[in-house]
């Protein structure tokens, strides 16, 4: 069964689109360390051999194959890593199964990977590598034959068994708690049951389970416009769109996902709330960063959220765009790059290099109310009580008709706190002249007004980063707290 297809990367024999930047091998080779580790990583992953359009660049890819395979001796260079090396494997065995012939001298270098692999298993990571390190084993499995292969298939089975109950959380979200991880677990899943079921194999039940709620879950963490919220690590472009996802699915027979209700959807186990009310779609952050083992993934966001409006996206976190060490880096992980509250310029979760979280927030366990116009959460955290004073930021989102209110308040202390509102770069922001209340427009047509009840106003630049590698300028309200507290409340069209 044909997979789910990412958009097309290699677009000339030796030339890549990836991470939205260009480059080709012919000025870079494989492993040009002028060139991020991220592009260098996913120009060893092969996703073109499976991508949209991919019959019609076939003899690029054997070409390339070819050329992989004489320019990358054995274990040497960023390419032989484990992770990239299993993705490699995956993507040129699902090239194969779709019909392409490989060489015997293809087959004999998947098969030296597949070996290499074996004896490098990212037990040290964990997460989204083992699991990954898993799947190739399994494809491996699959794809060859003999009791070689037979042993390569058990023990990725023996792998998935002990992580597919550890990754997936009861609610069906991924446990590294990033909607854009999430999907590639999706992936990740529906490729093993295509797969078990070439060769006939039974499917374990608990996947069959496992896809019922990860399918949910994902719908229910995007906006109305079918991509992904940013929450923790999070772009679009890395995994297939959720409509490709579900597409996906449904040719591999799985029945079509239930409709998303309206009113409040609650992730107990994984932590996110998602309020659908009139044209209104909410979602809210009262997750714990990740798993205490493997924080890798995560932003300093706890008590953020992300706003549509009649399908616009409207308040949007910042998003993610760079995974190399550096101030980029750190900026698009901290506490200020969300909608949520800064004390005393510290980020609610201490983020540091690329992937790690010293002292982390904890939420509380969120209070949800349904009254007679809407839906009211309230909850808060303990990020900040590292500081002087021990402060808690309490945060309370009221849904009235027609109107959000979001109130914010720091129990414990008086320490200097701003509230941070980011808006999608395609809407232009207004502040008025009484100082405390604005309008958010698109083309004039002004899809938000805010009014302040509490706290000074003020509007600054700030960025959103959809995918990888770009950048889009923006605006953000900053409310600074007055006496620890802020209420803002935001209406839509026709209030």
């Amino acid at each position: 069964m044909k997979p789910a297809h990412r958009e097309q990367s290699l677009t000339g024999p030796d030339e890549f689109f990836l991470l939205n930047e260009v480059h080709s091998l012919s000025q870079h080779s494989w492993d040009d360390p002028a060139l991020a580790k991220l592009w260098r990583y996913n120009l060893h992953y092969f996703d073109d051999l499976n991508a949209k359009g991919s019959t019609a660049r076939v003899e690029w890819h054997k070409a390339l194959i070819a050329r992989w395979i004489v320019e990358n001796s054995p274990t040497k260079g960023s390419g032989w890593e484990p992770y990239p090396t299993s993705l490699r494997i995956v993507n040129w065995i699902k090239w194969a199964l779709v019909g392409n012939s490989l060489t015997p001298d293809m087959v004999h270098s998947l098969a030296i990977q597949v070996r290499w692999l074996t004896q490098r298993l990212e037990y040290h990571l964990l997460g989204n590598h083992l699991f990954t390190n898993a799947k190739a084993l399994v494809f491996a499995g699959c794809f060859f034959e003999g009791p070689e292969a037979a042993a390569w298939l058990h023990q990725g089975m023996r792998i998935l068994a002990r992580e597919v109950p550890e990754q997936i959380l009861t609610d069906g979200g991924h446990f590294e708690l990033s909607p854009m991880y999430h999907a590639l677990a999706l992936e990740d899943m529906l490729d093993l049951v295509n797969v078990i079921r070439s060769t006939g194999l039974p499917i374990p039940k608990l996947w069959g389970e496992k896809l019922v709620t990860m399918r949910d879950w994902l719908d229910s963490m995007c906006h109305p416009d079918g991509e992904i919220a940013f929450f923790n690590d999070a772009a679009m472009g890395i995994a297939p769109s959720p409509d490709e996802l579900e597409h996906y699915a449904i040719r591999l027979g799985l029945a079509p996902k239930a409709a998303l209700p309206t009113g409040c959807t609650w992730q107990s186990d994984s932590g996110y709330i998602r309020i659908q009310q009139g044209c209104v779609v909410a979602l809210l952050d009262v997750a714990k960063i990740g798993p205490d083992y493997l924080p890798g993934h995560a932003h300093a966001d706890t008590l953020s959220f992300e706003l549509s409006v009649a399908g616009q996206r409207t308040i949007v976190n910042s998003g993610t765009s760079v995974y190399g060490d550096g101030p980029e880096r750190l900026r698009q992980r901290g506490t200020a790059a969300h909608n949520t509250v800064v004390v005393d310029a510290e980020n609610s979760s201490e983020v540091w290099s690329a992937f790690r979280v010293a002292r982390r927030a904890r939420p509380k366990p969120p209070l949800i109310e349904m009254n007679e116009q809407g839906w009211d959460v309230s909850c808060a955290h303990d990020g900040y009580r590292r500081l002087v004073g021990k402060p808690v930021h309490h945060r309370a989102w009221k849904f009235k008709v027609g109107s959000l209110i979001v109130s914010d308040r720091i129990e414990g202390s008086d320490s200097h706190a701003e509230a941070m509102f980011h808006f999608h770069p395609d809407l232009s922001l207004s502040l008025l002249e009484d100082g405390c209340s604005g309008n958010l427009a698109m083309d004039d047509n002004v899809l938000l007004r805010w009014r302040i009840h509490k706290g000074t106003a003020r509007l600054e630049r700030s960025t959103w980063h959809p995918e990888f590698g770009i950048c889009h300028p923006s605006q953000r309200l900053v409310i600074e707290l007055c006496n620890t507290e802020s209420i803002i409340e935001f209406f839509w069209p026709n209030t």
